[in-house]
């Protein structure tokens, strides 16, 4: 990015604090005049003086990330003061938890339906036929990184009884395995 003076315009941080823009200026290439809220609100937040500090304390090719965080985390503090960027970050982990428990639920939609002899959930299965239960887990997904493959301390515990023997099973209910070891599906 070359120096806003070049084109006798000053970058938006000069402009801003009504200094000469100097062809070393460590804010032109950071902030162009075509941006001057970016820099207000990363002034505002945090002081040009300690972004000054800060620019000339990384290398060159880090200043650009640095100055790209610095003014996401000013703009989220001006939108919101008290949570800032963490605000955001919390309402879409929400959001992905909401959305992983909607997708548990299908997938346990999904596998009560995918038995074909199941019948839906509002009706009931015949007295006279006998009835094998399967436990299956569901997990509550959480920041630990449970989940429907990776049961986390939170998982539910949910049976489904089949009308007719599952394959796995054989003559036992899978409940009762004994000293086998075998723990839980």
């Amino acid at each position: 990015m070359a120096s806003s003076s070049s084109y006798n315009s000053p970058c938006a941080a000069c402009k801003f604090l009504r200094r000469k823009c100097l062809p070393g200026c460590i804010f032109a290439p950071y902030f162009p005049p075509e941006e001057p809220q970016k820099f207000a609100n990363v002034h505002k937040i945090f002081g040009a003086s300690n972004v000054t500090k800060l620019l000339n304390e990384l290398l060159p090719h880090q200043r650009e990330d640095a100055v790209n965080s610095l003014a996401y985390e000013a703009e989220a503090r001006v939108r919101d003061p008290v949570y800032g960027c963490v605000g955001a970050i919390s309402f879409l982990q929400r959001q992905v938890q909401r959305l992983q428990k909607e997708l548990d639920s299908a997938n346990a939609d999904l596998l009560r339906y995918a038995c074909n002899d199941m019948p839906p959930p509002s009706l009931s299965v015949p007295p006279q036929m006998p009835q094998r239960s399967f436990i299956a887990r569901f997990g509550n997904e959480s920041a630990s990184g449970g989940g429907f493959y990776r049961p986390s301390p939170t998982t539910t515990t949910t049976t489904y009884s089949f009308p007719y023997s599952l394959p796995w099973t054989d003559s036992e209910d899978i409940n009762d395995r004994g000293g086998e070891g075998g723990g839980n599906l």
